[in-house]
């Protein structure tokens, strides 16, 4: 029997049905300190074509979640718990031979330091056709043309000569290039990109963002994009995911969640962010305290320790019950609707301008 390769097949267009599906994920380590409960329960899906935000400040479960989806973790010290189901695989507990033969071909990472991610020691070239040769069985020559090919679908000058050059001789920008190539050159159709931009100025962050909708459009690869800067989402991603201590706090569209926020961890990241409008001169408005240690995380709403509005919740204790997210657009807060809607509209909307 012939199969086609993932070449010869025509991406899925966008809205084609859950492509991705996460429920109820727990991911532990152990420590000689305790068991850290790095994600504790988290749910969301990605569909064909879409790309799906995820914030939240370091330490908030954002990088662990996606590990776990990879099969990254070590297992020696790692508890990973729930269902992660890609195109209908379930991947929690999958064999590493499984995992293996995912890896690189249908899922795919770009990693936020591509200079540590980037082996020094082999050609930028060598390391985009080496899983192209592995999953695609094809020829060393073949898997040359095609890392060749990637390297000008990225933008890199001169692919035919950079090919054989090694990551130390790429600018930052380039490395992030590669790193992309690398990333995409068998096609996958579920991309994670951790951090693409860090430590990238401006104009480069703004170059790589671009090159990544303009693959997506020609993959149709659903993209999961990790940061902490709610403003690279708002220009990239369709649906975003707001985590707080390993937990997911907010979700709903991008539009939605950053026009009209409900929960109040979402209105400090918004009230963090220095704008164009305002004066230069005029202060941040940081969120008070420091997150909580996922060692002994807060009882309830894990929020709550920082949290100016506790003492607005009528009829249930912030402290001792913890919020449900509600299914699809909204915000694990017991807050009301319409307590949410009067405090943003008076304290918090004013603020953010």
């Amino acid at each position: 029997m012939t199969t086609l390769t993932k070449e010869e097949d025509s991406p899925a267009p966008a809205g084609s049905g859950t492509f991705l599906s996460v429920r109820d994920l727990y991911v532990h380590f152990s420590t000689e300190d305790g068991i850290v409960k790095a994600v504790d329960g988290l749910s969301f899906d990605l569909e064909r074509g879409q790309t799906l935000g995820i914030v939240g400040e370091s330490g908030s479960g954002k990088s662990v979640t996606n590990l776990s989806i990879l099969g990254l973790h070590d297992p020696r010290n790692t508890e990973v718990s729930g269902e992660i189901l890609l195109d209908g695989q379930e991947l929690t507990g999958a064999a590493e031979r499984t995992m293996e033969k995912l890896r690189g071909n249908k899922m795919a990472m770009i990693f936020q330091d591509a200079l540590t991610a980037l082996s020094p020691y082999y050609t930028v070239g060598r390391q985009i056709a080496e899983p192209y040769r592995k999953h695609m069985g094809v020829s060393k020559h073949e898997a040359r043309q095609r890392a060749i090919e990637m390297l000008t679908k990225v933008g890199i000058p001169n692919p035919k000569l950079r090919v054989d050059d090694y990551p130390h001789q790429f600018s930052g920008g380039m490395r992030q290039r590669a790193m992309i190539a690398m990333s995409l050159v068998c096609n996958p159709d579920l991309l994670i990109a951790d951090e693409p931009t860090t430590a990238l100025d401006v104009t480069v962050q703004a170059q790589i963002l671009d090159l990544l909708k303009d693959l997506q459009q020609e993959f149709g690869s659903a993209i999961v994009l990790i940061t902490h800067d709610l403003g690279v989402v708002a220009n990239t991603a369709d649906d975003l995911l707001v985590m707080y201590a390993g937990r997911a706090v907010e979700r709903g569209s991008v539009q939605e969640v950053l026009r009209a926020p409900q929960h109040p961890y979402t209105w400090g990241l918004l009230g963090s962010m220095p704008r164009l409008s305002s004066d230069v001169n005029e202060a941040l408005t940081p969120i008070p305290g420091t997150p909580p240690s996922l060692l002994a995380p807060p009882s309830g709403c894990p929020f709550h320790p920082r949290c100016a509005f506790v003492a607005d919740v009528d009829g249930v204790s912030c402290s001792d019950t913890r919020p449900a997210l509600p299914d699809g657009r909204g915000a694990a807060c017991h807050l009301t609707a319409e307590q949410k809607q009067t405090i943003f509209v008076e304290q918090i909307k004013p603020r953010l301008g």
